[in-house]
């Protein structure tokens, strides 16, 4: 049996896989398969998608933006995204049919990364020094608030655009003083590639002042109001996967191995550690449950926006965020 379900600018079918009741669910990552993918190839494993009647495949993106217009555009139903990225296509692009529906990095992982050795310790340190900035990157994208909130003169600084192939590598090499990225990424990648620990600061923006949250499960708004419980079952799903990730890190990084078998188990185990500890099991998280927003607080987050970003039309929390389809006591304990 084939159903077909009108999303955005596309037609995206999905097909029930023969033989079983399972709907096929494409989702876009944001990234690479690295240790924080692992809970959604857990979800798989664990048979937690099958139990919602779902088969998902899961595609690598290009960074923190990649996933909106995939999405936006219905080549994708569902996604991982920056949720401030999603504002400003939003924004950009008004009445796009996209939003987020449940928050995954309660604390954002936003940082700049830089080395002591190359006189990088605090925020004014960057000052007087190349950064090395790829323009995908979500990091740099809200770069221009860390700098406010933290009084940083950004003429003083010499921006390098670069690649994420190349942007630990440089800041490796020296060609650059610091790198903006995701802390769980740019500084294991730094360590694999031999820069003592010692020598590395972490500015996470989140400690500076940046009062935004991070990547969210995104969906196309055409096809979640088509399939409202199959966007439901797939957060329960992704929450159900984020849940035995953080009871066995290491089932959870087997499962990721399977699908990138050059992975090192060790540094992924340390990278999905790190993200859980920083960004997604939070003081909030613990109290109040995964996947929701506090209201009040992205209110500020889009105040704070509005310090270096001129918003076409009047920014409205109901277009970015839509916690509807969230399953209710979503636990991670």
């Amino acid at each position: 049996m084939i159903r077909t379900m009108f999303v955005a600018a596309t037609m995206l079918a999905a097909a029930v896989t023969q033989g079983t009741a399972q709907e096929k669910l494409p989702f876009a990552l944001d990234w690479k398969f690295e240790g924080p993918s692992a809970p959604y190839f857990m979800a798989i494993d664990k048979g937690y998608f099958e139990a919602e009647g779902l088969s998902v495949e899961i595609s690598e993106g290009r960074g923190s933006l990649d996933a909106i217009p995939k999405v936006a555009t219905g080549a994708f139903p569902v996604g991982f995204a920056d949720i401030n990225s999603l504002m400003r296509f939003l924004d950009q692009n008004p009445g796009a049919p996209v939003t987020a529906v449940m928050m995954v990095y309660d604390k954002p992982p936003f940082a700049v990364v830089g080395r002591k050795s190359l006189g990088v310790e605090a925020p004014k340190d960057l000052e007087g020094r190349v950064l090395g900035a790829p323009p995908p990157d979500g990091a740099w994208a809200q770069f221009p608030i860390f700098a406010a909130e933290n009084g940083i003169d950004s003429g003083a600084i010499t921006v390098e655009p670069v690649g994420f192939p190349t942007r630990e590598p440089m800041l490796a090499e020296g060609k650059v003083a610091a790198v903006t990225g995701f802390s769980f990424s740019s500084t294991l990648n730094l360590k694999r590639l031999g820069v003592p620990a010692d020598d590395l600061s972490v500015l996470l923006m989140a400690d500076y002042g940046v009062s935004l949250y991070g990547n969210a499960i995104i969906v196309n708004t055409e096809f979640a109001a088509e399939n409202p419980e199959m966007v439901t079952g797939f957060l329960k799903a992704v929450a159900a996967g984020w849940k035995g990730a953080i009871a066995d890190p290491g089932s959870a990084i087997d499962s990721l191995i399977k699908r990138n078998p050059a992975a090192d188990k060790a540094l992924e185990t340390e990278r999905l550690q790190m993200a859980i500890d920083a960004n997604v099991l939070t003081d909030y998280v613990k109290a109040n449950g995964f996947g929701g927003i506090d209201a009040g607080r992205m209110a500020e987050a889009i105040e704070q926006t509005k310090t270096v970003y001129e918003f076409a039309a009047e920014p409205d929390v109901s277009h970015y965020f839509d916690a509807s389809y969230l399953p209710a006591g979503l636990m991670l304990q």
